[in-house]
C-alpha cells in the first residue's frame, strides 16, 4: 500500500503541468553584475559619466505575474565615481548631492506593468538628498535561466531621468536633470 501511494505521488508529480512562481532575487553585486551609471550634462557642452560604486538590494519576479514584481535597491551615495577625484569631492559636497549628510538613496517598486511589447515600466519611490518622490523607471527583462556554478539569474536593464531641482540638487547651467542606466543581475535565493 505504501509503494502504491508514493508510485501514485511520483506520477503525478511528474505529469503535473508546472508553473512559474514569484522567486526572490539578490541583486549580484559581489560578481560586478550589477550596476547604477549616470550622465549629466557639463555645462551644455558635453557630458560627465559615472557610477554608484557601492549599492545593494534585491527583487521578486515571476513572468507570469509581473504585476506581482518588485525591486528595492539601497545606494551609497558616497562611493560616487566619475572617473575624477576633484569632481567626486565636489559632486558629494553639500553643493550638490550632500552624501556627507545624506549617505543613502533608496528606490522601492510600487508597480509593475508590463507593455504590448514586452518591455517594463516599473513606478516606485526614490529617496534621495533626504527628498522622497515618484519616479518611473522603463525597463526590459535581459534574460533569465541557470548560470555555469549551478544557481538561477534574471538580468534587467534600465533608464530613467531624475530632475535634480525635484530632488532639492543645486542645478548648475543648462544641467537640470540626470540620466540614470541601471544593470540589474540577481541571483535567485
Amino acid at each position: 500500500m505504501k509503494k502504491s501511494l508514493i508510485a501514485a505521488a511520483l506520477s503525478t508529480a511528474l505529469f503535473m503541468p508546472t508553473f512559474a512562481n514569484a522567486a526572490d532575487y539578490k541583486i549580484d553585486t559581489d560578481g560586478a553584475h550589477a550596476s547604477i551609471n549616470f550622465k549629466v550634462s557639463h555645462l551644455g557642452y558635453s557630458f560627465i559619466q559615472g557610477r554608484f560604486n557601492k549599492f545593494d538590494g534585491q527583487f521578486s519576479f515571476d513572468e507570469t505575474n509581473i504585476a506581482a514584481s518588485k525591486i528595492t535597491v539601497n545606494v551609497d551615495t558616497s562611493s560616487l565615481d566619475s572617473n575624477h577625484a576633484e569632481r567626486d569631492k565636489h559632486i558629494k559636497s553639500d553643493d550638490f548631492i550632500n552624501a556627507g549628510k545624506f549617505s543613502e538613496a533608496k528606490f522601492v517598486s510600487q508597480k509593475f506593468t508590463e507593455k504590448a511589447d514586452g518591455s517594463l515600466v516599473i513606478n516606485g519611490s526614490l529617496t534621495l538628498h533626504g527628498i522622497t518622490k515618484p519616479i518611473t523607471i522603463d525597463a526590459n527583462l535581459v534574460g533569465a535561466g541557470e548560470d555555469p556554478w549551478g544557481g538561477y539569474r534574471a538580468g534587467f536593464q534600465g533608464t530613467t531621468r531624475l530632475q535634480l531641482v525635484d530632488f532639492g540638487i543645486q542645478v548648475m547651467g543648462p544641467a537640470s536633470y540626470v540620466d540614470m542606466e541601471l544593470n540589474v543581475e540577481g541571483v535567485r535565493q
